[in-house]
């Protein structure tokens, strides 16, 4: 784990390959809302406790969590017969930050100048 944290620092230019697969990840809307359910939960989800969540088969849901798996942005551990996901959160921060690096908006957060408010004498 500790490589993984040295490596983005080292590295803070996301891979363009990794970049478009998350991209893509996120961007089917039932599959957001399965990444945005495991992110809600504070522990590990079952993957039989996320298909009776969604209106979609067991086929789809699978189908969901491989993209999710396959972008980094969730982790399935098994257990036995079951399987537990858990949402990447560091994953999608630096995805974010990657984002904002590309579009410029972090260059102009920090040089944004500050506006100066008037008061209106009213109290």
């Amino acid at each position: 784990m500790y490589q993984r944290i040295q490596d983005v620092y080292n590295h803070p230019d996301m891979d363009p390959n990794r970049f478009q697969r998350i991209a893509k990840a996120l961007a089917d809307p039932r599959r957001f809302e399965i990444f945005e359910a495991m992110a809600a939960s504070a522990d590990e989800l079952a993957c039989g406790r996320i298909v009776e969540r969604f209106p979609v088969t067991q086929a789809t849901v699978s189908h969901h969590l491989k993209e999710l798996t396959d972008a980094g942005l969730i982790e399935i551990r098994p257990e036995g017969q079951f399987r537990y996901c858990r949402a990447r959160l560091d994953v999608l921060e630096e995805y974010i930050q990657e984002l904002q690096r590309r579009s410029g908006l972090a260059r102009k957060s920090k040089t944004a100048p500050k506006r100066n408010v008037r008061k209106s004498g009213l109290t």
